[in-house]
Parts: structure tokens; sequence; C-alpha cells
């Protein structure tokens, strides 16, 4: 399978890090290319944000990276974090010596924290580029701060939780592979089900993110559209067909055709129907 398929655990483990092994056990069963993460303290967001104390249950702690990068070099499922200050580049970057970030839509506009990556671009070799809430031009602006980076993929996405049909805008994707086609472009899912995935790849999509969760209807905003562990699995294995059902963009007979050929281009007799 070509496209990348990135499982975000994100929050969805509510601080309990025996759930978080469990899910990147699940992960790596089910094809996902990545377990992702989220690299933050409650302290980033100060104490003053109204979800301050929920930030600071669910932080994964230093010794936790460590831990789940591990667990995932075991499992053979690439670790992926989001990055969202220049203190957490730093530290995946330094510490943890990871050479592919996510950036969060939230931080599209962030430029401080974008140039900082592209400062590190002899490190860092890939970055997924969220896009929600943001403009064409927008994303222009970002993709001229990280100039440096060498795989630079740009997400589509839509910043609602879970994000109801009529605003996936999925021929936005489109837009941007119209824009930008220097660099390939990707779709991260908020949406219920999976069919929307389905469709991205459709359309072009090389990257596909989603929430992961054991079940739809856990509380928190990132369970209603994730997908748990048999949606994962049948998402996997439906995105490798629809890779082989679109083929070649050549038009010309297949080989499977040439029994057609052989006996349906025959002259035919122009009798009956007088």
């Amino acid at each position: 399978m070509k496209t990348i398929v990135i499982a975000e655990v994100g929050e969805n483990h509510y601080g309990r890090w025996d759930v978080c092994r469990g899910m990147i056990e699940e992960i790596a069963r089910h094809g996902a290319t990545y377990a992702k993460f989220q690299t933050y303290t409650a302290d980033n967001f100060g104490q003053d944000h109204i979800w301050y104390d929920w930030f600071k249950g669910v932080a994964m702690p230093e010794k936790e990276h460590f831990e789940m990068q591990q667990l995932c070099a075991e499992k053979n499922v690439g670790f992926l974090s989001s990055t969202f200050t220049i203190g957490t580049t730093r530290f995946l970057v330094e510490k943890m010596k990871c050479t592919s970030l996510k950036v969060a839509s939230s931080r599209l506009v962030d430029y401080d924290l974008l140039d900082d990556i592209n400062n590190r671009a002899d490190k860092v070799e890939t970055v997924y580029l969220s896009s929600g809430m943001g403009t064409i031009d927008e994303i222009r602006t970002a993709i001229g701060h990280l100039s440096k980076i060498e795989n630079l993929y740009l997400l589509h996405c839509t910043s609602q939780y879970p994000c109801e049909d009529e605003n996936v805008n999925l021929r936005a994707m489109v837009t941007m592979q119209e824009a930008f086609p220097d660099h390939p472009i990707g779709y991260s899912c908020h949406n219920r089900g999976i069919e929307a995935c389905l469709a991205a790849v459709a359309l072009g999509a090389t990257v596909i993110e989603k929430h992961f969760t054991y079940h739809v209807d856990m509380p928190g905003d990132d369970h209603a559209g994730g997908m748990t562990p048999d949606l994962l699995g049948q998402m996997v294995q439906s995105i490798a067909r629809i890779e082989t059902i679109l083929g070649s963009a050549e038009k010309a007979p297949v080989e499977a055709e040439k029994r057609a050929v052989d006996n349906l281009r025959v002259p035919m007799l122009d009798v009956g129907f007088e």
C-alpha cells in the first residue's frame, strides 16, 4: 500500500499509559504506517486556559514519550507526534531523534514555530502540515516558511470535532493539489466513518490521518470522528483495494481484455429487426 496511514492516538488514552500501549499494539496490528501522538504540556496553553485541567491530565510526559517510541519500534509501526512550540520541537528532534514531525492546524500560522522547524531541516526530513481553518494564501505562506523541508505533505482538514458531512469539502483537497503541485496532498479526517478517507484516496490523497479510539461513544472531542481497531483494519484493506482499482492513467487495452478483443470485435451480421 502506497498511501501513508496515520492513526492518531492523540489524547484518546485519557492519560492512561497502559491504554496508550494497547492502542499502539492495535494500530500496528491493523496496518497503519504511524501511531501519532501530541507533544505539549498543560503549561504551554497557560493556567487560565479553559481546558488547562484536561490538558494536564492527558499530556504525555517525557518518560512515556520514549516508552511509546520504543514500543512503536518493537511493533514495526512509525512513531509520529505533533509539535506545538519551539521547545517541543527541540525535544522531539534533539532528544528523541525524530526525523518526521506533524504540525497541527492550530499552528498553521505560527511562523516562529515553522521557521524553527525549517532551521532544523538537516535533521527533520518530513513534515505533515494540517490546514484546518486555513486559506490557500495562508497555506502558501506556511510553505514559504518550510522551504527547506525535503518532504512537505499538505493535509486538507476541517477543524470540527466531529466534522459534519457538509463541512468536509473534499474538493478543497483537489484545489490544494492544483495550487501546490510540488507537494503531496493528504487528508486529516474528523468525519464519522471512513467514507471520506476512501473518497480522499480516490481523489489523490497520499496521506490519510484519523483519530484512533476503542469506541466512538467514549467522552471527548476526538472519539466520535475516530476509528476503532476493526474500522482501521477495514480502512487499510479498502485503501489497498482502491489503489489497485485506480490502476494506470493510460487508456489502452489491458492484458485481461485480449480475449474480449478477439471475441467481441468481430463482424456483425445485419439480420433481423426488419
